[in-house]
């Protein structure tokens, strides 16, 4: 619409995916890509952790175990890898392209929530990021997320109950304004569908 004119420029958007891992982010994030595209807008794939940076090569580092950071330390990696790309997506976003996240700040808040951190100081240390324009919560339950993924998964993948504390910390932040929850645990299209319904408002 006419409302996101800026200087007769579309203004960008950013949206974001969360939810526990195996719950869909990738699946969705190119659905909706493909959808905008077709909808003829210009449109970004990005993903958090970044791993092409310094920082997340620390990440990976630290996700395979060769280095050992307390919860405050990795949940300060994440967002510091996040403020790493911040003037990538205002470029983004200036220029009227939509940023289509999996992963963003809600991540750090629900899995640093999970490990008993404090919500609000993660929610505050990453007020001057670029905040969302609206983020998907891709609601499964956490034995869900074990069973599709059987093999390969890292620490935090194996914690049943960690899992349900993140789903906790989601649905909690979900309940605000600019959040659409969906449950996650249906055919892939029927959630795209939801998903493309949602932004289409903000187009």
């Amino acid at each position: 619409g006419t409302r996101n004119l800026v200087g007769g420029m579309m203004r960008g958007l950013l949206i974001a995916f969360e939810g526990l891992d195996q719950s869909g982010k990738q699946t969705q994030t190119e659905r909706l890509r493909d959808g905008l595209v077709e909808a003829g807008r210009q449109v970004r794939l990005l993903s958090f952790p970044a791993y092409e940076t310094p920082i997340g090569t620390e990440i990976r580092r630290a996700l395979e175990g060769t280095r050992e950071w307390g919860a405050d330390v990795m949940q300060l990696l994440y967002i510091a890898n996040r403020y790493e790309e911040r003037p990538l997506i205002e470029r983004e976003l200036a220029h009227g392209t939509i940023l289509v996240c999996d992963r963003y700040m809600a991540s750090s808040i629900a899995y640093g929530e999970s490990q008993g951190l404090d919500a609000s100081w993660l929610r505050d240390v990453q007020r001057h990021l670029p905040q969302p324009d609206l983020t998907f919560l891709l609601d499964i339950a956490p034995d869900v997320s074990a069973q599709r993924k059987a093999a390969d998964r890292d620490k935090y993948e194996r914690d049943l109950a960690l899992l349900a504390r993140v789903r906790e910390s989601y649905l909690r932040q979900a309940a605000a304004d600019g959040w659409v929850r969906l449950n996650a645990d249906r055919d892939r299209a029927a959630v795209a569908a939801d998903v493309f319904n949602a932004v289409k408002p903000l187009l």
